[in-house]
């Protein structure tokens, strides 16, 4: 099993492993162009958002910056916004559905270390520097939803469709459809029809 293949898979990996870095690196390169870019080049910037994220349905709107681990792991639906300086790890799959809205400063996990401190660093060595140990999950975001400004998103969540997020709120677990969820930790307070 490949360094990759153990990441999609919630396995303790090598951060360090070569195809993991390089891509790193490349999202690094992509994401610093397309925070550069001329806000009004489509062409460009479509072109960047196509290298950079898994797959991306029709009339995404990514307002920069935005700051990605390998992009690649990153799927939208259609009409989806992202609004400004939110922050993805995308170490696993992080998923939104169609007609989404993400507000400013969101972070979505994909990907944590271990809580006790004598698990997290790693004896795997890259150019000289040892990186923490770190396993990952997938985030799920449905459609429909709207998540507030300035929230995160932690690995292994689930927010289902029709749901709204208020603005600040830590969701550490699965949030069920037509929901309002508020908070830190994010729990729902009212159910939408």
């Amino acid at each position: 099993m490949t360094e990759k293949e153990k990441m999609l898979a919630g396995e303790y990996y090598n951060a360090g492993d070569d195809e993991l870095i390089n891509r790193w690196h490349l999202a690094k390169k992509l994401t610093r162009m397309y925070n550069e870019a001329d806000t009004r080049n489509r062409k460009l910037l479509d072109s960047l958002l196509d290298d950079l994220f898994g797959s991306r349905g029709e009339s995404t709107w990514v307002t920069a910056p935005i700051y990605v681990d390998y992009g690649e792991n990153i799927h939208l639906g259609n009409n989806v916004e992202i609004n400004m300086n939110c922050v993805f790890l995308d170490c696993n799959k992080i998923t939104i559905g169609d007609n989404t809205g993400i507000g400013p400063n969101v972070q979505i996990y994909a990907v944590t270390h271990p809580v006790n401190p004598k698990e997290r660093l790693s004896e795997d060595e890259h150019q000289g520097f040892s990186f923490w140990r770190t396993y990952t999950a997938p985030v799920t975001i449905g459609s429909n939803v709207w998540i507030g400004g300035g929230s995160v998103i932690l690995p292994g969540v689930t927010i289902g469709d029709n749901t709204t997020i208020g603005a600040g709120s830590v969701v550490t677990k699965s949030i069920p459809a037509n929901s309002l969820a508020v908070g830190n930790p994010a729990k729902v307070i009212k159910t939408l029809e």
